[in-house]
């Protein structure tokens, strides 16, 4: 049998589908040219955007021989990145211990024991994410694995420099004027701003960040002394504040009226880039739907 013409699982990372919102935008979107898209990034094999940067960071980690199959990997994680870890590390023989706050949704962390990762939850009231990341570095150094570090791997937005971006170029023939994103490691938007603004500099880059008080899974506001090392302000044109209400609302919306099951991120970008649309004329928006709504279920978001 010839092998050689049927894809493995991880060749199916990537190249998504970009599709236009229909209903939510409104006549006014119409009336002033402008058109909305959205990526559709839970159509990944692990479900979210960052099957990519997993993918890349143990690619090139291998590439370099820092890890090689059999070694075992350490990642803090709110969720989607773990996942698509847990599922890399599977298909590419590695041993996966993922660190994750215990207030994150229980289908997370079915998902990331079902690829045969090993979880270590840690109270969300000693520090979440930050706590996390430290007890990862802390194991690192007492011999238990690799962190690869997604917020200081510059293999994260490379996988968006050499994937999402120029794919979304592609897909709308270089017409794309505004690229918005949820802000979580900020590996995709930075990424993808690198790519979209050495085509066309006038591309305009906008990250969705909680407004104060509001918990929205995968969007953050990081302390000065936990920005990721990734993260490049300048890459960066403007930034929206998104409420918790809101993004809970807009994915039932985008659920029901545009028939795309996405998670609380996903819509948090889509209200920023219909605040945008409000603001511009004859302008192609691309959001990314960083996951699938499924992934969610358990919170109770989609019962209202």
């Amino acid at each position: 049998m010839n092998t050689a013409t049927y894809p493995t699982i991880e060749q199916t990372v990537g190249n998504t589908p970009l599709v236009r919102l229909q209903r939510i935008p409104g006549a006014d979107s119409d009336a002033r040219g402008n058109v909305i898209l959205a990526k559709l990034e839970g159509n990944n094999p692990a479900g979210s955007v960052k099957d990519r940067p997993a993918l890349s960071m143990i690619r090139h980690a291998e590439a370099r021989g820092e890890i090689r199959p059999g070694d075992t990997l350490i990642e803090a994680t709110s969720g989607n990145t773990g996942i698509a870890l847990a599922m890399v590390a599977a298909m590419r023989g590695y041993r996966m211990i993922l660190i994750m706050p215990d207030n994150l949704s229980l289908e997370r962390r079915a998902a990331m024991t079902a690829y045969g990762a090993q979880l270590i939850l840690t109270p969300a009231s000693k520090g979440g994410m930050e706590y996390a990341r430290d007890l990862a570095l802390a194991m690192q150094s007492e011999g238990k694995g690799k962190v690869l570090d997604q917020f200081a791997n510059p293999d994260n937005p490379r996988a968006h420099i050499e994937g999402t971006g120029p794919e979304l170029w592609t897909q709308t023939g270089g017409r794309i004027t505004h690229f918005v994103s949820a802000m979580g490691t900020t590996g995709t938007i930075m990424g993808v701003s690198t790519y979209l603004k050495s085509q066309n500099p006038a591309v305009q880059v906008i990250g969705a960040q909680p407004a104060e008080g509001s918990q929205i899974p995968g969007i953050r506001k990081w302390p000065e002394a936990y920005l990721p090392a990734i993260f490049d302000r300048s890459r960066i044109d403007g930034y929206e504040s998104i409420e918790q209400t809101e993004a809970e609302s807009m994915a039932r919306r985008l659920a029901a009226e545009e028939g795309i099951f996405g998670g609380i991120s996903s819509a948090g970008a889509l209200v920023a880039a219909l605040r945008v649309s409000a603001r511009v004329e004859n302008a192609t928006i691309v959001f990314i739907v960083c996951d699938r709504g499924d992934r969610y279920l358990s919170t109770g978001v989609f019962n209202t």
